[in-house]
């Protein structure tokens, strides 16, 4: 078996000044409303963290668990809901927080899902988009940056849950 090593992609403060952007929109489109953020667990919890402490509006969050990489480096094809919101998002603004989009597979199905509980919007929020990767006409309205198709860990991502505590952005790599 290899050794594992990162190499930096993007740094933290790279990622503070991104979601420090993206606060200062978000704030400015949900001013006047009370929007509910659904932040996917585990790997967008550090993003949705630092993001929604920056936002002004009256809001609510709630956490939805999903799966598609079952420990693995490449997703599995299949989305697995773990856990499930509890908040009704019935006549709702709702904004998603993801870490990573790639396929557009899970975002596909977990759009699906939320739109059959009727919200007012839904949009998608995410921190890394890898548009090389999609395969599915779904995509973020609302992305901090732009990746090759690497995999990557740090800032929330995780590999066989290690990493996560990163405060940056790598590139997981074999020797």
């Amino acid at each position: 078996m290899s050794k594992e090593f990162i190499e930096t992609l993007i740094t933290k403060e790279m990622i503070d000044e991104k979601i420090d952007k993206l606060a200062k929109i978000l704030n400015e489109e949900y001013k006047e409303k009370r929007p509910v953020f659904i932040v996917i667990l585990k790997g967008a919890f550090i993003f949705a963290a630092n993001l929604l402490t920056k936002l002004t509006m009256d809001l609510r969050v709630d956490f939805m668990v999903l799966s598609s990489y079952l420990g693995e480096r490449n997703s599995s094809g299949k989305v697995r809901i773990e856990e499930d919101i509890s908040i009704d998002i019935d006549d709702e603004d709702v904004v998603v927080i993801e870490d990573i989009i790639d396929t557009g597979l899970t975002y596909k199905t977990l759009k699906k899902k939320l739109l059959a509980n009727s919200p007012r919007s839904l949009k998608l929020v995410t921190l890394l988009d890898k548009r090389s990767k999609r395969n599915v006409d779904e995509n973020p309205d609302f992305t901090c940056f732009v990746i090759d198709d690497l995999f990557v860990v740090g800032y929330g991502l995780d590999y066989k849950q290690r990493y996560r505590n990163l405060p940056y952005i790598a590139v997981l790599k074999e020797e």
